[in-house]
């Protein structure tokens, strides 16, 4: 401390004398632009939200589709509640809030150009719109000269919000920035929901990304590669950016987000070209807060549709919702519709489920030999092998015949998970609303789990069933394990949604009534 300190006050480096500004110029040497002014607009998700209340009064949009609140100060974003949707299937509960209290305390849909801005009351009124109508509210507001803009445009029939925002350079000086949109959410999904997570995502020329890590979002995203869209979702709900295409191609825009206090931020900027004095700049940009509907998202601009991203079997999984959705019209009970379209998919796989098992009981005949066989050369390991192929091509049996089927029906049972755990049609929707017999609330929700695990319980019972029936293989370790495969799976089970405990458990007993026929059936099958 001494050294560092200490010599720094006995021995002073020299001050540089500093340089006067130059007020004539050289002659015959053009005078030097000056350089643009900075204003820069800050990005929440990276200098950090400001949370000054506003100072403003609110301002109401009703529409058939939402209601949503704005402060006249600068147009901060309240509340926006989905009219449509409640946050539980209690009497009386109020409809879904994509805002919240404690985002709202971020300032959601603020703009800050590196201070806060002074935004006039400009007195508007609150809309009431109908399908088919079309309100805006402006907001305008000025600092240090330059005059800012915003015109946000509501309809009544989508939940897509659209703003402009003009940028007017009433100083004697060039300007430059970037202007960030923001949201903010306190996630979309209960915090303990393993199965429904909250999670950042976005779509641009790299793809579709999706992001859950708690330690990187915490430290901040950033996507800055051809952006289409940016924001947070749940397997229900999102919310998100959608900056200004050029040419049907993304636009010079970034997206950044990241969490604070557990709260979701997210931004996208636009840069600025530089503003003359006297000029102004318009960007635009749009924001979407609704439900996860793909016909909903596929009518939206910039691919919102990607945003329903159902995994590597997509291309099944989204075909087999539609189907969920044509039966549902017909019987009107989702979990009805499950059941039939499990019944329509087992009957499609029936041939591949009779050629597994008609493998199996082939191989199941040839079980004593092949024991004999692995005793007598249980020494040469290399000499056993070529006994037992050779035993397979005596007989005709292919030892893969029983898991190739198999193994072509996983992607539709991928697939139809995957439709299930991510349609939000599935959400408050009832099955079996009491259980027989009682009063007490059972499967009033496919989205939720059983809270009495009466259909994981059974599902595993029924698995267990399959088991016993299925031909043992040949390995006893193997069979062991596949023993132990029922109870790995009704643990599993006990807290996934009751939808899709429905689907597997309906399947399992599709597939014991196959099964039971083609032992009935079995000389013939041999």
């Amino acid at each position: 401390m001494v050294v560092l300190f200490g010599w720094n006050l006995l021995f002073p480096p020299p001050q540089q004398p500093q340089k006067a500004p130059a007020t004539e110029q050289s002659a015959g040497q053009p005078a030097a632009k000056a350089p643009a002014a900075e204003i820069g607009i800050s990005s929440p998700s990276e200098s950090g939200p400001v949370k000054t209340a506003p100072a403003g009064r609110k301002i109401t949009v009703s529409t058939p589709l939402y209601t949503a609140v704005l402060n006249t100060d600068g147009g901060i974003l309240l509340e926006f509640r989905l009219t449509k949707f409640k946050e539980t299937i209690e009497p009386g509960s109020p409809s879904v809030d994509l805002i919240g209290p404690k985002a709202q305390a971020l300032n959601p849909m603020a703009l800050t150009l590196g201070g806060k801005a002074v935004w006039k009351d400009l007195q508007q009124k609150d809309l009431t719109l109908k399908v088919g109508d079309s309100g805006v509210l402006t907001f305008s507001g000025e600092l240090n000269g330059v005059e800012i803009v915003r015109e946000i445009s509501f309809s009544g029939d989508s939940y897509l919000l659209k703003e402009k925002c003009r940028v007017a350079n009433k100083t004697q000086n060039r300007i430059k920035g970037n202007v960030n949109f923001t949201l903010a959410s306190p996630g979309l999904s209960p915090a303990d929901d393993k199965y429904n997570q909250t999670r950042v995502a976005s779509f641009s020329n790299s793809g579709f990304s999706e992001i859950t890590s708690t330690s990187d979002l915490e430290k901040g995203v950033k996507v800055e590669n051809g952006l289409f869209w940016g924001g947070v979702q749940s397997n229900y709900f999102l919310s998100a950016l959608l900056p200004a295409m050029h040419n049907d191609k993304p636009a010079d825009a970034s997206f950044r987000a990241k969490t604070l206090d557990s709260i979701f931020i997210f931004s996208v900027e636009a840069p600025l070209a530089e503003i003359e004095p006297g000029a102004e700049q318009t960007v635009f940009c749009d924001y979407f807060l609704g439900p996860k509907v793909q016909k909903v998202l596929d009518s939206m601009p910039n691919q919102l549709g990607r945003a329903i991203d159902l995994g590597w079997f997509d291309f099944i999984a989204k075909p087999l919702l539609v189907g969920l959705n044509f039966l549902y019209g017909y019987v009107g009970n989702y979990g009805m519709a499950i059941i039939i379209l499990t019944i329509i998919i087992k009957i499609l796989l029936w041939p591949l489920s009779y050629k597994s098992y008609k493998s199996m009981e082939q191989m199941k005949k040839l079980q004593p030999m092949m024991t004999k066989l692995r005793e007598k050369y249980a020494d040469d390991r290399q000499k056993m092998n070529e006994e037992l192929m050779s035993l397979y091509k005596t007989y005709k049996v292919n030892p893969a015949g029983g898991c190739v089927p198999m193994f072509l029906q996983i992607p539709v049972f991928i697939g139809l998970y995957q439709a299930l755990l991510n349609a939000i049609d599935l959400r408050h929707a009832p099955f079996i609303v009491h259980l027989p017999f009682t009063n007490l609330i059972w499967l009033a929700d496919l989205s939720l789990k059983d809270p009495y695990y009466i259909t994981p319980l059974v599902m595993g019972g029924t698995m267990f069933l399959q088991q016993k029936m299925t031909p043992a293989p040949g390995d006893p370790t193997q069979a062991k394990i596949m023993l132990f495969m029922p109870v790995f799976f009704t643990f599993l089970f006990l807290s996934f949604p009751s939808g899709l405990v429905v689907y597997w458990l309906v399947n399992n007993v599709l597939s014991i009534g196959q099964q039971w026929w083609m032992l009935r059936s079995k000389p013939s099958a041999a």
